[in-house]
């Protein structure tokens, strides 16, 4: 699976769209991961247990898919300091925003919401000028 092929796109837009609704019918909530993720942070709220198995499935897939053998796709060339940073530059973001790119991006552009649209093209430009600047602008590969 070197390559994305028309297939897998489909097969994980479809599986993302279906635990999408599947969460807004059972439990009336957007499936926002940042959201999901605070609200397993002090103060705790009533609803945590579905929010913990929620984010329990997010590191159980990636595990799996580890297990399964089959060769990973991506390959990550930072070092952890700079992941750390990056990791808290998306989450101080993702609270500025008002939400996150699978809130806005897949829940909220689905229901038309005007803010999600905005907050999407907002997160895709301000991807693209660091994307630019750190290849081209610091020079970096």
């Amino acid at each position: 699976m070197a390559e994305i092929t028309f297939i897998s796109a489909i097969g994980g837009g479809a599986l993302i769209g279906f635990a999408s609704a599947l969460l807004l019918h059972t439990h009336q909530r957007m499936a926002g991961v940042s959201g999901i993720a605070a609200g397993l942070l002090p103060p705790w709220s009533q609803d945590t247990t579905w929010r913990l198995f929620f984010v329990l499935g997010l590191i159980a897939s990636g595990l799996l898919y580890r297990l399964s053998g089959l060769p990973l796709p991506i390959q990550i060339n930072s070092s952890w300091p700079v992941l750390l940073v990056a990791g808290l530059l998306v989450g101080f973001g993702s609270r500025l925003g008002g939400g996150c790119t699978s809130g806005h991006g897949i829940c909220g552009i689905a229901r038309l919401s005007v803010r999600s649209i905005i907050a999407t093209l907002t997160f895709m430009l301000v991807a693209g000028i660091v994307v630019f600047i750190t290849r081209h602008g610091l020079g970096a590969a």
